[in-house]
């Protein structure tokens, strides 16, 4: 086989005018024009106004390749680009190849006849994605309608495209189009190995592989295959038709480890490789198709039982409780989906304690980098299909493209040995009750609905992959069970909003008891940094034309400030806003985590949303577009810690919970304690010895808050005091059967044998806080520079800030008690080297009280 690789320097060329700029391939458009300065930043301001032209245009991508003698000598020459955005035709010499209109599948073109030797001109014409939509509204019996956004374009949900391209309610309208992944000519004279597959089953002490291939030949033939796993090796004599032909040789390993999730076990990979050539050709003229899996049994329990429907995934026959967020693309630009940016995304959920993320369906598939390093560091997937928040056609055309879209996406990831399920779509099940055409004629659009997720989705899954769990919607009561489960809480995975998009308070997180929730959300502002990257100067304010227009949803500030009255003072000027608002995002994500972690068994997994941010803005997320952590981060790192110390109040009593994930039996100390808030002093002080079961929650300690009382028997009212609580270890039994660690480290004796935490019992608002007189000193660490944080009064959510510079701490939102310090780590942004002298001029440090507090 001979390749020639197409990614670098192309010419971009605008249809209308015929203008010429250079693009980079991998690319997108809007990328291009931007690097020429025909368009301004997007994300500054209100640029994204002035950029909507770009998708109503066509757009031709070109360049000219050598091939050489040796090429053309090949029986077929075949162009291959991995992903292309959206609708486009391609062109090799002025001879049309083909074209493709479904941004979600590799296209595969034979060029053969269209290559000529010497110099070639590759010519790919971007059609326009906003036109392409419209045109396919007009031709449909009834419309199809779908959920509009503050930047919108129209009938996103007709086009094969990421649906978030055309705007959310945390993102931009940035119809851009493009090359992406990588593209490259192939020179074979045997056939196109297309997809591979090793399918796993454990057999006794070893495991059968059932290795298959699917073969793409431009005429019939004798072939021989080559199947590699694990150090086994077989061949296979074929006699192959012309055209696509599926292959399968059995293959048995013996003494390989088993793949884990994060926390549970190593995360062995072993290589697996098909290769196929003419029989007696040399190995090189051939081609071959390599990549790593794992072991492991993996499945979702979803079973009767007498409170509705479970569930709960389940590793080599162990239950995991789902800790993470939800995931969406890296950056609304596809020309910086790069894979550094993908690996630091992901890095970033394991620094919190995550073990799963979900690849929500209003993006994209993600690329291969990805989803080989949640491989590499056993972080579980849930993989939606790429459909969101609409209805959808049930035409044959429409239904023709995603079957192929879904046939060829289960078969490029179903080896990964970290992705737990396929999800037919997200709360398109849901859509059907939302518009007032569906709810005039549901059964019209039921129908649709049926004949795509399972008509199409459904029974490519269970077809292609049958070992892994088919999940029908998310959210979904299950196979054949139609529930809301945006309110009903005893049956499959739930989607909670009624914090935030009814503007209920936290408490009613309390109210419900779901067995696993795989959204709910709550927004904050973004950090100073962040504002001061999109607002011009003089619109550093939530109000402000700029910042109006980086918040996406209609009703977002109005929410965050509505709910600042509930719970907090309010803030003292603009920054202090901003903080305030990620304090309360971290507030309503932590009631939420802890009480639904204190119900295991029966609640198994919370994933909130968001993970990630694609441009600078007010959202769900956990982390700011430039990577650095919002307050809401740093606490999941503490509600999502494999042994969970929390505090939760409910109906008046606070209680004292213990959650340990892992599996082994442990004895704890523990100690409780009233102390009086103006200046930590003890009042009231319990203590005893426990014995923790393994994988297993439950209450320690409870405190009616109308019955506070000191050891000499004052009364003491709740907002005048804070609870502390720790635990120190004993001693630790196994039980050999694997243990959950707090990290990616694989060793759960990292772990800190001691938990601590301190509670205000009531809103803060109602409460005296003190001047916790914080105070700070900056030295050169052995890892760059270290900042040394004191209180001398009890001090909540302190946060320390270099705003001015790039990069940020390693730990916020943590408390201090009297005399307490606590050690910061700087991390610098990319490209940065800061020191300890500069760092200490640019800190500033935040509490709580400091939000609220009577500036000089």
């Amino acid at each position: 086989m001979e390749r020639i690789e197409l990614a670098g320097a192309w010419t971009l060329a605008r249809v209308a005018d015929g203008s010429r700029r250079p693009m980079a391939v991998p690319g997108d458009l809007m990328s291009a024009l931007i690097a020429s300065g025909e368009l301004p930043d997007p994300y500054f301001d209100r640029n994204e106004l002035s950029v909507q032209w770009v998708g109503r245009e066509d757009w031709r991508l070109e360049r000219e390749f050598d091939a050489a003698p040796s090429l053309l000598e090949r029986k077929r020459a075949l162009l291959v680009a991995e992903q292309v955005d959206t609708v486009a035709d391609f062109m090799l010499n002025g001879v049309k190849i083909g074209s493709s209109d479904n941004m979600f599948r590799r296209v595969i073109l034979d060029a053969t006849r269209a290559l000529v030797p010497g110099r070639n001109r590759l010519e790919i014409l971007i059609k326009s994605p906003e036109k392409a939509a419209i045109e396919a509204a007009a031709k449909l019996a009834y419309p199809v309608p779908w959920s509009i956004y503050p930047v919108s374009s129209p009938h996103r949900n007709l086009v094969r495209k990421a649906q978030c391209m055309s705007g959310w309610d945390w993102g931009p309208c940035l119809m851009t189009g493009g090359v992406y992944d990588g593209i490259a000519l192939l020179g074979l004279d045997g056939p196109l190995v297309e997809w591979t597959r090793a399918r796993t089953r454990r057999d006794g002490d070893g495991w059968t592989v059932e290795a298959s291939v699917g073969l793409d030949s431009g005429e019939a033939g004798e072939v021989e295959l080559e199947f590699s796993v694990a150090g086994v090796r077989a061949s296979l004599e074929a006699s192959v038709p012309a055209g696509r032909s599926t292959w399968t040789r059995v293959l048995r390993a013996g003494g390989v480890e088993p793949w884990w999730p994060v926390g549970y076990g190593g995360q062995t990979l072993h290589d697996f490789s098909v290769a196929a050539r003419p029989s007696g050709a040399p190995r090189e003229s051939g081609h071959e198709v390599r990549k790593r899996i794992g072991f492991r049994e993996l499945a979702v329990r979803a079973e009767e039982d007498p409170i509705g429907r479970s569930f709960a995934i389940v590793c080599n026959g162990r239950e995991i409780w789902a800790k993470g967020a939800n995931w969406i693309p890296a950056d609304a630009l596809p020309s910086r989906w790069k894979a550094e940016r993908i690996r630091a995304l992901v890095d970033a959920a394991l620094e919190a304690n995550m073990n799963c993320l979900r690849v929500w369906g209003g993006g994209r598939y993600e690329s291969d980098a990805f989803y080989d390093y949640c491989d590499e560091k056993g972080v579980l997937v849930w993989q939606d299909f790429m459909f969101s928040c609409a209805l959808y056609p049930s035409g044959r055309d429409f239904l023709a493209r995603v079957d192929a879209e879904a046939r060829f996406q289960v078969r490029r990831l179903a080896d990964h040995p970290s992705i737990a399920l396929w999800c037919g779509n997200n709360e398109a099940l849901g859509a059907i009750g939302w518009y007032p055409e569906s709810k005039g004629n549901p059964a019209r659009y039921i129908v649709d609905y049926d004949r795509l997720n399972e008509g199409v989705l459904g029974k490519a899954a269970r077809e292609l992959d049958p070992d892994r769990t088919w999940w029908p919607s998310s959210p979904s009561a299950g196979p054949d069970d139609f529930s809301d489960n945006w309110h009903a809480d005893a049956r499959g995975d739930m989607h909670y909003w009624s914090v935030w998009h009814e503007g209920k308070p936290f408490s009613a997180y309390l109210e419900v008891a779901p067995r696993f929730v795989s959204e709910f959300g709550f927004q904050s502002l973004p950090s100073l940094r962040t504002a001061r990257s999109f607002a011009p100067p003089g619109q550093l304010n939530p109000t402000s034309p700029a910042f109006e227009h980086h918040q996406r949803h209609e009703r977002g500030n109005a929410l965050i400030l509505a709910t600042m009255a509930r719970y907090f003072r309010m803030p003292s000027g603009f920054e202090a806003t901003l903080y305030l608002s990620q304090v309360q995002q971290a507030l309503a994500i932590r009631t939420a985590v802890e009480w639904w972690r204190s119900l295991r068994p029966r609640c198994m997994g919370a994933l909130y949303w968001q993970l990630n941010d694609v441009w600078p803005v007010a959202s769900w997320s956990g982390l700011e577009y430039d990577l650095s952590p919002r307050l809401l981060h740093r606490e999941a790192r503490r509600f999502f810690d494999p042994t969970l110390l929390a505090v939760v109040v409910r109906e008046g009593v606070a209680r004292v919970v213990l959650v340990e994930d892992g599996a082994a039996e442990r004895e704890w100390t523990l100690r409780v304690e009233l102390r009086r808030l103006s200046d930590g002093a003890s009042l009231a002080t319990w203590s005893s010895e426990l014995r923790m079961a393994g994988e297993s929650a439950r209450v320690l300690k409870e405190l009616p808050l109308d019955a506070l009382r000191a050891h000499d028997g004052t009364i003491l009212a709740p907002e005048t005091v804070y609870l502390a609580a720790s635990i120190e270890e004993a001693r630790r039994k196994g039980n050999g059967r694997g243990n959950v660690n707090a990290g990616a480290t694989g060793s759960r004796d990292a772990r800190p044998a001691r938990r601590s935490v301190m509670r205000l019992l009531v809103e803060p608002k109602r409460c005296e806080l003190p001047d916790p007189r914080l105070s700070f000193r900056a030295a050169e660490g052995a890892n760059g520079p270290e900042l040394v944080v004191r209180a001398e009064a009890p001090a909540f959510w302190v946060e320390a800030a270099a705003d001015a510079l790039p990069g940020h701490f390693d730990d916020a939102g943590f408390d201090l008690e009297p005399g307490g310090e606590r050690t910061l780590r700087w991390i610098d942004g990319p490209g940065a080297k800061a020191q300890a002298a500069a760092l200490e001029k640019a800190v500033t440090l935040r509490e709580l009280r400091w939000s609220h507090a009577e500036r000089a």
